[in-house]
């Protein structure tokens, strides 16, 4: 009986785990670095390409789940509780594919340079500055909706953990 997530899956997920980390600390610890720096560029550069990342593995991962049988969880849990985690586990999926999506696309389309991995992007040849503002506030409204996401997902993981002492944690371990 399937006991674990495939070895992907669990790859999949603490890479971005650790991808978000490091995009939510490039964007909170910015202001160490003065505007127009180099410094302050390798930051932005940072936060844009670990956000791309982001959205590009759980894309991977929304496939991986259609192809990819889950795991039961042993003991089984109340049905009102899997309800819980799926509404957690969409929302979370939908967060980190749309803050992405908006913030680079806000970045096309201011039309000023920009850059993922160091290589300079294409901008729009007819900059729209109202709606990349618009896309841009967009992406920092939602972005704290993701420290409460995670936080209630590590928590239930935990609880589960310690509390119900089923394998809902140690089925995403490596």
């Amino acid at each position: 009986m399937l006991k674990k997530y495939s070895a992907s899956q669990i790859l999949f997920h603490w890479l971005t785990v650790l991808l978000i980390i490091v995009a939510y600390a490039t964007i909170e610890l910015r202001w160490m670095a003065e505007k127009g720096t180099l410094q302050r560029n390798v930051v932005m550069i940072t936060h844009f390409t670990a956000g791309f990342c982001v959205m590009i593995l759980m894309i991977a991962r929304l496939w991986l789940r259609t192809r990819t049988k889950t795991p039961p969880i042993t003991p089984p849990v109340a049905r009102w509780q899997t309800g819980v985690s799926h509404l957690v586990h969409t929302l979370i999926y939908a967060l980190f594919v749309a803050l992405p999506v908006l913030g680079l696309t806000s970045r096309y389309l201011r039309g000023k340079e920009w850059a993922l991995f160091g290589i300079n992007m294409p901008v729009a040849t007819s900059p729209d500055p109202a709606t990349a503002s618009m896309l841009i506030d967009w992406h920092e409204t939602l972005a704290p909706l993701g420290y409460w996401l995670i936080g209630l997902h590590a928590l239930a993981a935990l609880f589960h953990h310690y509390f119900l002492r089923d394998d809902t944690l140690r089925r995403m371990m490596p």
